[in-house]
């Protein structure tokens, strides 16, 4: 199948679809769904793009978007294609820093911002980026300014587009529009140091839809998947884009913090997202099972070895189950699976991509015992998402998949995973040493990621390179393989392993302070707040006994020796985290010096 230029993408696939939708979203004043049709899509997209040629807008221009996920952010990106400019989307959850940096990088004129929140930084950011001449609002409540005379709202923008006679010179450009043609430049969430511009061309979108048509051949336009990750991502960006170029209807989730209800209220077949997510599944559906008394608990029980033995066995491997087993399944699948699964929000789900962090092999088998089909899978936003992921059938627990369709992997010095395909990055923007120090002589791109192949070729994570330490007894440890272990566990949140240099390894613990909360009224253990809390000994103890359960099969000098509860989240507003909610090793290190410190006394 021929892919073409994303520039004219959206009319080709209004020719096709007509009336059908091609997305929906939620009006939170109604309370009620919204569906657009390709054909008023399509003519939203002409529409802004004369806008934009009205602007001045130049061919291969910087436009920032800085919004949460809203059709608006579509209709401009294809907007911004058709005058064959470059979108360069921001976080919505950026801090002020962080824009500024990306705006006088990138050098933007034009930023599209989404809410309040998006809008007061970009006001402020406007006083010290020089280039920065006008904000677009796309939330009309939003209130600006007293003194800003230069902000437009949406309307008004596609007023002017509305009144514009540039159809011709929108019409040329898309016409002569270019594979080689930059389409995005995303800046990395950077884990440590600033943050880089990857360059996505538009040949680099191109490999990844053709390749992911090749391999994940059990989706169609019959299909609805949900929008949740940020679009900001290129997760998200590149399969919702692959939803565009399939015919594949959208539901865009605004409000991330709300998905637990909008996945119910749309019951998508197909959900990108990140093991966070299933990580919460699978917690909420053990603590039912440990509730559970007398029949129905020997009834989840049983459906969970009989789900296991069948999918894992073999539909996994791509045999036929035997039939005595086969039918024990469907009666299990039908009073306990499909219930749970309609719990979440998927009764008919198809597939649900997820990558952007690792995922307990405990909880991939689970799901997958459920009949919630995870296609797992590796990629980074220099390879334009996806390097690996399942196959439908013969996929590796423990493994992240086998790699794409074109794309080459293989292992060099230190294990560390390289790659090379159509779709790999450009470079990063204005940073010619940078790009350098991660291609080898041979053009192969580095990941900075450890890891193996298989015998069957799927490719197995060991580490991010960077994020190994070594203790001072000269043991290398890899922090994400514990963290991911402990995240399996119910009263455990989110966790920052230290070690590095130090005699004996220690962790920085967020306790799930509901579940923590349930526990103390259970056992009467009085405190005043979260701090009272996490102080107590009866919840020191509760984790120790729940850490000691979770490491029995880690090497002794990898075991956790001492840690500190927080009565506190990591954030992405103190540092702690990335946009992508990655820890920041170096910011957690420096901001809780002195626990850290205390458990090495």
């Amino acid at each position: 199948m021929v892919i073409k230029n994303f520039s004219n993408l959206i009319r080709r696939q209004a020719e096709k679809y007509g009336n059908r939708e091609v997305f929906r979203h939620k009006d939170y004043k109604t309370n009620q769904w919204v569906s657009t049709s390709w054909n008023k899509f399509a003519q939203q997209v002409d529409t802004i793009a004369k806008a934009l040629a009205e602007l001045e807008v130049k061919e291969q221009e910087n436009l920032a978007t800085y919004t949460q996920n809203k059709p608006e952010g579509l209709i401009i990106d294809f907007a911004a294609y058709a005058n064959r400019a470059v979108i360069v989307p921001l976080y919505a959850t950026s801090s002020l820093s962080q824009i500024e940096y990306i705006i006088n990088e990138a050098e933007i004129r034009f930023l599209f911002v989404g809410e309040q929140f998006q809008y007061d930084n970009a006001y402020e950011a406007q006083k010290v980026c020089p280039t920065l001449e006008k904000l677009i609002v796309l939330d009309s409540d939003v209130k600006l300014a007293k003194d800003d005379k230069t902000s437009v709202y949406f309307s008004d923008l596609y007023k002017l587009g509305e009144e514009s006679n540039k159809a011709a010179l929108v019409e040329v450009r898309t016409c002569a529009a270019k594979d080689e043609d930059l389409a995005n430049i995303i800046y990395t969430s950077g884990t440590t140091g600033v943050p880089k511009g990857v360059m996505l061309a538009h040949s680099n979108y191109n490999e990844a839809m053709r390749i992911h048509i090749e391999r994940l051949t059990m989706i169609s336009d019959k299909d609805v998947s949900m929008c949740f990750l940020p679009l900001t991502h290129v997760f998200e960006r590149a399969w919702t884009y692959f939803c565009l170029e399939m015919g594949i209807r959208i539901a865009i989730n605004l409000k991330p913090n709300e998905i637990q209800d909008t996945i119910k209220e749309v019951n998508p077949t197909i959900m990108c997202s990140v093991p966070r997510f299933w990580e919460k599944v699978y917690t909420a559906v053990q603590e039912k099972i440990s509730s559970a008394k007398g029949v129905q608990c020997v009834l989840m029980n049983r459906a969970l070895k009989v789900g296991h033995r069948r999918n894992l066995d073999y539909a996994r491997l791509g045999k036929k189950a035997p039939f005595g087993l086969e039918l024990q399944y469907r009666l299990f699948d039908k009073v306990v699976f499909s219930r749970l699964r309609k719990a979440i929000g998927i009764p008919n789900g198809n597939i649900f991509p997820t990558a952007g962090a690792p995922l307990s092999d405990t909880i991939n088998e689970f799901l997958h015992t459920c009949g919630i089909n995870i296609v797992y899978g590796y990629g980074l936003t220099e390879t334009t998402a996806t390097v690996s992921c399942f196959n439908s059938v013969g996929y590796e627990i423990g493994s992240v998949g086998e790699t794409m369709p074109s794309v080459q992997v293989r292992v060099g010095k230190d294990n560390e995973i390289l790659v090379k395909g159509a779709t790999v990055m450009k470079g990063y923007y204005k940073k010619p040493e940078e790009t350098a120090q991660v291609f080898t002589e041979d053009g192969w791109f580095r990941t900075g990621d450890a890891g193996r192949l298989t015998d069957n070729g799927a490719l197995v994570l060991t580490e991010r390179i960077k994020d190994l330490f070594k203790t001072s007894n000269g043991k290398y440890i890899a922090p994400q393989a514990i963290e991911t272990k402990l995240g399996e566990d119910k009263y455990i949140d989110q966790v920052a392993v230290i070690g590095d240099q130090r005699k004996y390894v220690t962790a920085i613990i967020i306790p799930a302070y509901e579940a923590l909360k349930e526990y103390a009224a259970q056992k009467q253990i009085q405190y005043r707040n979260l701090e009272d809390l996490v102080k107590n000994q009866n919840i020191h103890k509760l984790i120790q006994e729940r850490i000691n359960i979770l490491q029995q099969n880690f090497a002794r000098f990898e075991q956790i020796k001492k840690f500190t509860l927080l009565p506190h989240a990591f954030s992405m507003e103190t540092g702690e985290l990335t946009n992508t909610l990655k820890i920041r090793r170096p910011i957690i290190n420096q901001l809780y010096r002195a626990e850290i410190e205390a458990m090495y006394v």
